[in-house]
């Protein structure tokens, strides 16, 4: 009965962890659509205020949509 459990919710992690990702790229790239410029270009040229700010729109977003599918899952 423990196994199934833990394996459940292994199983939970795994799936939130790739949702987690795909909504990751998915406001990466509205982001770089918002931004007057582009992204990848600038951070190709080692632009350190874009590869902050890219940073911080990719921890954000992991915060919010990590906790809105770990709480949606248990």
């Amino acid at each position: 009965m423990e196994l199934s459990i833990t394996l459940l919710n292994f199983c939970y992690a795994i799936f939130g962890a790739i949702l987690t990702l795909i909504f990751m790229v998915i406001g990466y790239r509205i982001f770089d659509k918002m931004t007057p410029f582009d992204t990848s270009k600038q951070l190709a040229e080692k632009n350190i205020a874009v590869g902050i700010v890219v940073g911080a729109v990719f921890i954000g977003l992991g915060i919010a949509v990590g906790l809105v599918i770990g709480m949606g899952l248990n």
